[in-house]
């Protein structure tokens, strides 16, 4: 990493933070209106233009009638139809375009004036080969559309997906904030709090990826009582598909359950990370953010709960969301407590001395 802060480059890197999330904005949006197949062509480097003219229009809708989804959910949509579900999904692949050119030139630029060190770059070049890979993955699902009889994109690929897009986030998010302030305050103490941080972010990428797999097999129209599920402490039929692990990522009640007891956990951990935080002196600054990491996984869970009961795929857009801004909120808690070290052995009897970061 750069040795001085830097709050252009961090700027920078913040602003494709907000970019990603703008990503998950779109795809979200597009996956709930169910327009991931409307777009039947891959061309990365020259389809950033819509169509303009009614054959170029009826060309891309004839494509998408070829798809199992068009004859067995839509065969009576009609072309404006079509148009009102593939300009969301045009725009989100044109929001990646954008993306990768707010990375690439300025990243080229920054190298050229040696703004960034070697390593610095050539960490940020994996990180654009991972959001490459992404890409890929995204466009491999909607050529399944094309090529089988499945009628929305598999969970097995939108999983993880979802899950590169928060790892990148949390890679991208942590580098700005590490480039803007290189040099972490020491705290004497708190290695505790910073673990159960570390933890917490761990399980909320894992809570994250679980919640797209509900997403992928359709899991919030199923069992839509809470804590049972409709009287049942676990699924009926839960283990129904063959072979036995497919039912952990296609069987729409296995994944609401684990989700739900999975998010459970998680919310639980990221509380009681953010009481501790509240509760220690870390400085005003560090107070804000813990407060803000409690309000989120409050509101979390809140529309959690809410899209399960309702089973209104528009709260759980909203919930997907909010679990960003919730990542978000734990690495920069976790990324303010880098400096905490185990305090240094003392005679006995002496106090210890809690160095609090301002």
């Amino acid at each position: 990493m750069n040795a001085k802060p830097d709050r252009l480059v961090g700027n920078w890197l913040l602003l494709l933070c907000f970019m990603i999330f703008g990503m998950v904005i779109g795809g979200g949006h597009a996956r709930t209106i169910h327009a991931g197949f409307v777009i039947q062509t891959w061309q990365p480097l020259t389809g950033f233009i819509p169509p303009l003219t009614h054959a170029a229009w009826e060309h891309m809708f004839g494509l998408y009638k070829q798809t199992a989804q068009f004859r067995v959910l839509n065969p009576t949509m009609s072309l404006d139809q079509f148009q009102a579900r593939f300009m969301p999904m045009f725009l989100d692949r044109d929001w990646g375009r954008l993306m990768a050119l707010v990375f690439a030139i300025p990243l080229g630029i920054f190298w050229w004036r040696k703004r960034v060190s070697n390593r610095l770059a050539l960490w940020l070049v994996a990180l654009f080969a991972a959001g490459a890979a992404e890409a890929t993955m995204g466009w491999y699902m909607t050529w399944q559309g094309m090529t089988s009889d499945i009628l929305h994109p598999s969970p097995l690929y939108l999983a993880p997906h979802f899950i590169l897009a928060m790892l990148i986030f949390t890679a991208m998010l942590w580098t700005a904030l590490t480039i803007r302030n290189p040099e972490p305050a020491p705290i004497i103490g708190h290695t505790r709090l910073r673990a159960l941080l570390s933890t917490s972010i761990a399980l909320l990428i894992l809570t994250i990826g679980l919640g797209a797999l509900v997403a992928a097999t359709g899991g919030i129209h199923v069992f839509n009582t809470f804590p049972l599920m409709n009287g049942h402490a676990l699924p009926p039929h839960g283990l129904k598909l063959h072979p036995w692990w497919r039912n952990f990522v296609a069987n729409a009640a296995t994944v609401q359950f684990d989700h739900r007891w999975i998010a459970t956990a998680t919310a639980i951990v990221v509380v009681i990370a953010a009481v501790m935080g509240l509760r220690a002196p870390l400085g005003p600054k560090a107070r804000d953010l813990f407060l803000l990491l409690a309000g989120l996984v409050t509101l979390q869970y809140i529309l959690g709960m809410s899209a399960l009961v309702s089973g209104m795929s528009g709260i759980g857009y909203l919930h997907e969301l909010n679990a960003v801004l919730l990542l978000a909120a734990c690495i920069a808690c976790r990324h303010a407590l880098r400096g905490a070290t185990a305090p240094a052995a003392v005679r006995a009897g002496t106090p210890l001395v809690m160095k609090a970061a301002e």
